[in-house]
């Protein structure tokens, strides 16, 4: 009997590998990625003790560790080993994460996978890989795009270290990164994730303020760098975010029987009008459009998935929690259980 029970269940076993083998072999491989860098990685103090480690570089690390300390302390961010090594990435990307969206819907491609659920991007180790799912993508008709994110969190199933080109960050820019990803750590709901990267960007933008404005003063030039910069992605975003409901209605318009290349064609115009009017906003520092090629869908959706949900966010830690930031977290952390 117990060996029929167990012939039975490798059977079912592995007919859920075969059906999901893309989703196994995928997952294997990010596994592997992942693992190596965590392998790989230096505890800090094996680089603050380094001789040669340069000076400025140790400025950083040890910021970093203010950071995560005062998230810790003053936000309630959740205290896990990320954070406390290092990875050299010798000056290479890292990971490749490539998202589709339809060319005529604001309506992102989705993959679902375990325990974190939906997810409107997926990320690759192997940039030959990401290309791979791109071409993909591009011959089922989606908009796509591949970006190189700056960090990413892995929900406790690693360790997550510093990545060596975070150094390059300013101050700011740094603290905004950091706090962002432990909040990933802290507040995660599945099959939520413009919730979560949304909620992940307010904190971390917000607190970025608190941290800089504690450690080096409000009139110091870190604090008034990533206050100009802040501000200025700020209007940018907005801006972007109504281009989002200008598309958003143009899609809406559109009639059956108009051809793909008129509709096409409409579109693009439409983009080429939100695009060039970035000159009209009020910005510390001008921002155009890098090169020739117009964006697509997927970079609106983007700025809609990290973006849309600021002024709620706002709101509510205004009105409910009198601008406490850590009542707020502690709020969400229990009315959201992790996972």
């Amino acid at each position: 009997m117990i060996k029929k029970i167990f012939i039975g269940f490798l059977t079912v076993l592995l007919v859920l590998i075969l059906w999901n083998w893309q989703l196994v072999t995928y997952g294997v491989r990010q596994g592997y990625g992942q693992l190596k860098i965590v392998v790989e990685a230096k505890p800090i103090e094996e680089l603050l003790n380094d001789p040669l480690f340069p000076d400025s570089l140790k400025r950083k690390l040890e910021l970093i560790q203010e950071i995560r300390k005062y998230a810790i302390d003053s936000l309630g961010l959740k205290d896990t080993e990320n954070y406390k090594t290092v990875y050299d990435q010798r000056g290479e990307e890292l990971m490749w994460v490539v998202q589709a969206c339809e060319p005529f819907q604001l309506t992102p491609k989705m993959w679902k996978f375990p325990i974190v659920g939906a997810m409107p991007y997926k990320g690759f180790f192997q940039k030959q890989k990401a290309l791979d799912e791109r071409s993909r993508l591009e011959q089922e008709g989606y908009d796509t795009s591949i970006r190189n994110p700056g960090g990413w969190s892995t929900l406790g199933w690693f360790t997550d270290p510093i990545l060596s080109n975070m150094l390059k960050r300013n101050e700011g820019d740094l603290a905004s990164l950091i706090i962002h990803e432990m909040v990933h750590a802290t507040v995660f709901v599945k099959d939520d994730v413009n919730f979560n990267e949304n909620l992940a960007s307010f904190v971390g933008d917000t607190a970025a303020y608190y941290f800089l404005a504690a450690h080096f003063g409000r009139d110091s030039e870190q604090f008034i760098q990533y206050l100009q910069e802040d501000q200025d992605y700020r209007i940018y975003s907005q801006h972007i975010l109504r281009g989002t409901q200008c598309l958003d209605s143009l899609y809406q318009s559109f009639d059956e029987a108009e051809s793909f290349e008129t509709k096409k064609q409409k579109k693009e115009a439409m983009i080429q009008k939100i695009m060039t009017t970035i000159d009209t906003l009020s910005l510390f520092r001008a921002r155009k459009l890098s090169g020739n090629r117009l964006p697509n869908n997927t970079y609106f959706m983007s700025y809609h998935l990290y973006q849309a949900r600021q002024d709620n966010f706002s709101s509510e830690l205004d009105n409910d929690f009198g601008g406490d930031l850590k009542s707020y977290i502690k709020h969400l952390t229990e009315k959201y259980p992790f996972l």
